[in-house]
């Protein structure tokens, strides 16, 4: 098993915006998208495992973590197409990918799989739903209208991100010490640095762009093989109706003893559960 200490770090400006970005492991690709208000290092459990199998890719998103925070681009075709142009820099322009998206992650991969579908076998999404999907059957989130409104998230939450980002890993957790303050004053760290609060609200602020968007891809359904995944205590099965608007083979389940944060709550489950469906895909 990869440790955590041999994951390699690196950084490429790709589609006009620097990315920071994690690999580790050997074999086909496998990409990790992370969420808000999160990082790559959400996966920071998952990877040494499933670098035994896989070449694991994990970028800080646009405006996110380590990476470049821009004034404009934060739609999910324009994030997803970030990411298949740093697969490009890496070497896996041509090779076909698997790919995870949790949180705003996950309308990534969706936006990344309907643009390029030929370049993607296996999906998997946790945990979000798809703006612009479904949406008669959704009660909007607080926090997605508050974070849209422009600048005043950031006058109100500046000097209090560890106050502010605390409450959102407790509400959404099963069991909220599985992101553990180590794991907080990280993802603190970074949403602190200069732009860190803009660029995460710019993911809520695309929401009309995105919804768009997504209901032009939804009129050629995907046709890969896609897992969804929802928190017992969370989201439940929204992901899995989400998906199943929008996709064709569609197998779907609702994690027990879990909420909001499937990879740092239930590690081990994930793993096992995602490097299954992804034999069963190849």
């Amino acid at each position: 098993m990869v440790a955590h200490d041999d994951l390699e770090h690196g950084r490429a400006r790709v589609n006009g915006v620097k990315l920071h970005y994690v690999t580790a492991g050997d074999g086909p690709p496998l990409v990790l998208l992370h969420g808000w208000p999160q990082t790559w290092y959400e996966w920071r459990d998952v990877i040494p495992h499933l670098a035994d199998e896989y070449t694991v890719i994990a970028p800080d998103l646009r405006g996110l973590g380590d990476s470049e925070t821009p004034v404009s681009g934060y739609d999910k075709d324009t994030v997803a197409t970030d990411v298949r142009v740093l697969l490009d820099h890496l070497g896996h322009g041509d090779d076909p990918i698997a790919l995870v998206g949790h949180d705003w992650g996950m309308p990534t991969a969706y936006a990344y799989a309907a643009q390029y579908r030929d370049h993607v076998r296996a999906l998997c999404v946790l945990e979000a739903g798809l703006p612009g999907i479904n949406e008669d059957e959704k009660r909007p989130l607080w926090h997605t209208r508050f974070h849209s409104v422009r600048d005043l998230p950031e006058r109100l939450v500046a000097g209090r991100e560890r106050l502010y980002l605390d409450w959102f890993y407790g509400e959404g957790a099963y069991d909220p010490s599985a992101i553990d303050d180590a794991a907080r004053e990280e993802y603190v760290r970074c949403y602190s640095q200069a732009g860190g609060l803009r660029g995460g609200f710019e993911y809520y602020r695309a929401f009309d762009t995105d919804a768009e968007h997504n209901r032009d891809h939804a009129d050629t359904p995907l046709e890969m093989p896609v897992l969804a995944l929802g928190g017992a205590a969370s989201f439940r099965d929204r992901p899995i109706r989400d998906m199943e608007a929008v996709a064709t083979d569609v197998e779907g389940e609702i994690v027990d003893r879990a909420g909001h944060w499937i990879p740092e709550e239930r590690p081990a489950y994930f793993v096992e559960r995602l490097t299954d469906f992804l034999a069963d895909a190849a």
